[in-house]
């Protein structure tokens, strides 16, 4: 008895139909309808998966503000390599406020060869090329920043070779922390020492000859690092034709002319 209900119950369930379907007798099938239908469900998958693939996506969103806190410190970070020996130059920031912060303060000189090795050359050649890229379009950073996990295109890779050579360069790398002020980030030659009127830099005891401002920028950036951001000087080679610096005039007013060598780039990025 009970088996009997259950079947009449199972029936009950499978001919429930709130939508009636269309007999048999009047549907014709082919292979074309067929296809249609199969292209259309296959359509639907793909969409349905690409919309997941969005919905799990990281999107960046730029917010910019006006920086209010000017009693808080601003981090410099640096990886500069200069074609000189690193007794011979000097680094240090000084700002409007005469406030000088010397390059003991949180920045390593390492004694490096100038010359890239293969693999950082392609390094180089990879990151110069990204940054013509991002000149063009500027949505290429935001797929640089995604896949930062992915890769360090941001950091130069160590040599893979053991040259024989001594080391005619310097690598200066670390960080300062800097006030929130205009100022001037200064690598020359000497080693900078505080006076009370500005800054100087031990020159005299280095020759003209062993000048050579030859210098890569591998990363500049100020606040903190992020992993997958180039900025706009990261990659930045500069070779100096000459080791001689321009001599320039200062005329006091007292008359007597005052002669003095140095040497300056300025170079301006526009976006």
């Amino acid at each position: 008895m009970r088996r009997l209900n259950r079947r009449k119950t199972l029936n009950l369930v499978k001919e429930l139909d709130a939508f009636p379907k269309v007999p048999d007798s009047y549907v014709i099938t082919s292979a074309s309808r067929g296809t249609v239908s199969l292209l259309a469900f296959s359509i639907m998958a793909v969409l349905t998966i690409l919309e997941f693939l969005v919905y799990r996506d990281t999107w960046m969103r730029y917010d910019y503000e006006v920086d209010k806190d000017f009693s808080s410190k601003l981090r410099l970070n640096i990886d500069i390599t200069v074609a000189m020996k690193c007794q011979y130059v000097g680094a240090d920031v000084l700002d409007l406020a005469e406030t000088m912060v010397t390059s003991a303060e949180g920045l390593v000189y390492e004694p490096v060869i100038f010359e890239l090795s293969p693999q950082q050359q392609q390094w180089q050649r990879m990151l110069q090329q990204i940054q013509n890229r991002l000149q063009e379009e500027a949505s290429l950073q935001d797929l640089l920043f995604k896949s930062a996990m992915r890769s360090s295109i941001t950091a130069l890779p160590p040599r893979e070779d053991s040259p024989t050579e001594l080391p005619s360069a310097c690598r200066i790398h670390g960080h300062l922390d800097i006030n929130k002020v205009a100022g001037n980030f200064h690598i020359t030659v000497g080693k900078a020492i505080p006076h009370p009127r500005g800054h100087a830099h031990l020159a005299a005891l280095v020759s003209h000859d062993s000048y050579n401002f030859s210098h890569r920028i591998d990363h500049l950036s100020f606040g903190e690092v992020l992993p997958g951001i180039i900025n706009p000087l990261d990659g930045t080679e500069k070779i100096a034709k000459e080791s001689k610096c321009p001599p320039l005039l200062y005329s006091p007013i007292y008359g007597k002319t005052v002669a003095q060598q140095v040497s300056g780039i300025h170079q301006s990025y526009k976006k």
